[in-house]
């Protein structure tokens, strides 16, 4: 099965997303949920949607303000080891923890708002403690 992907229109928004100088970077906490660009990705690495490529993700830590560990999110759930279902503003959601990566803040796009402790927690401790730095 070929997909087929804009890689080329992708490239137009990460050379733009680069250049964004650090005074405008974004202000960022762990366990919010932001609109991010991720991309063009290959194979089936998750992409982004729409004009900027986006997706959400949940901040699971904040490495410094130019860097986060994110994980991607989808209004998919599936019943799957590594879609993590959970609820936030009356709606199902997964969290697709197979497909936690390093990312710049430049990739910030909007603040969606932020995940309960609970849920924040839940994500976490299926890492097996490498998000916390415990195992």
């Amino acid at each position: 099965m070929e997909i087929k992907k804009d890689f080329q229109g992708w490239c137009k928004i990460k050379e733009a997303l680069h250049g964004i100088s650090d005074d405008k970077i974004v202000y960022f906490r762990d366990k919010e949920i932001w609109w991010c660009a991720l991309g063009v990705n290959i194979g089936f690495e998750q992409d982004g949607k729409n004009n900027d490529y986006e997706r959400p993700v949940l901040i699971l830590k904040k490495i410094n303000r130019y860097l986060a560990l994110v994980v991607p999110l989808s209004t998919k759930t599936k019943d799957h080891p590594y879609y993590l279902s959970y609820q936030y503003g009356g709606k199902s959601y997964s969290a697709l923890v197979l497909q936690i990566r390093v990312i710049s803040s430049k990739r910030f796009l909007r603040r969606i708002g932020k995940v309960e402790n609970l849920v924040f927690r839940t994500i976490v401790d299926f890492t097996g403690g490498f998000v916390s730095g415990k195992k």
